[in-house]
């Protein structure tokens, strides 16, 4: 089994701390997926060489889940939904995708698949295993808890943000769509629910 770095070595960076008390101060605890989520961008943004939290609406990103890995996301880079800058594509997985828009250069970043077992050996410390993972994403190198993958995004990202001021009319119940997300169907524009993509089902 690998020794631990010695514990002055394991000191959690200033920028990860002020995340994580940020993230747990929404659910008055920490737990490991806000740790995951916080560590993920700081090295998502790095390897975009990109400094975080933004002001701006330079970063982009698109994760695969909601819940705490979110929280993590966000009070590390600044993003939001209500900015435009925070998408959720809700694939059930802790990975998060970090896009430069300037550049449209894009990066996956995804936990490891046996971080959960190699958190003990960074927290050896804690005999139960939230508590390792607690403390073993937050002391364990990036080439270690994390996987850096090059994509490309299906869709540019003027499509995927789209203008705020688009609107259109759907052809079937009236309603206002905005930000381009009509669909066209036989010469209609019709909202995503009318042509059958919707996640509800309205009664009669």
């Amino acid at each position: 089994m690998a020794m631990l770095p010695e514990t002055e070595e394991l000191e959690i960076a200033p920028t990860l701390q002020k995340a994580l008390e940020l993230a747990s101060a929404r659910h008055k605890h920490l737990c490991p997926r806000q740790v995951l989520g916080a560590r993920a961008a700081i090295a998502g943004a790095k390897a975009l060489n990109l400094d975080v939290p933004r002001a701006d609406k330079r970063l982009l990103v698109i994760v695969e889940t909601d819940g705490c890995f979110v929280d993590g996301v966000e009070a590390v880079a600044g993003v939001s939904v209500g900015r435009r800058t925070l998408r959720v594509e809700d694939y059930g997985k802790m990975a998060a995708t970090f896009v430069d828009v300037k550049t449209e250069q894009a990066l996956r970043v995804a936990p490891q698949l046996d971080v959960r077992e190699k958190s003990h050996r960074y927290a050896p410390e804690q005999a139960r295993r939230y508590f390792a993972m607690l403390h073993g994403y937050q002391r364990m190198p990036d080439e270690e808890l994390l996987t850096i993958q090059p994509v490309r995004l299906a869709q540019p990202v003027a499509a995927i943000v789209s203008r705020a001021a688009a609107r259109a009319k759907c052809g079937m119940c009236g309603e206002e769509i905005i930000n381009e997300r009509e669909v066209e169907t036989n010469g209609r524009a019709l909202c995503r629910a009318c042509a059958g993509g919707g996640y509800l089902v309205v009664h009669p």
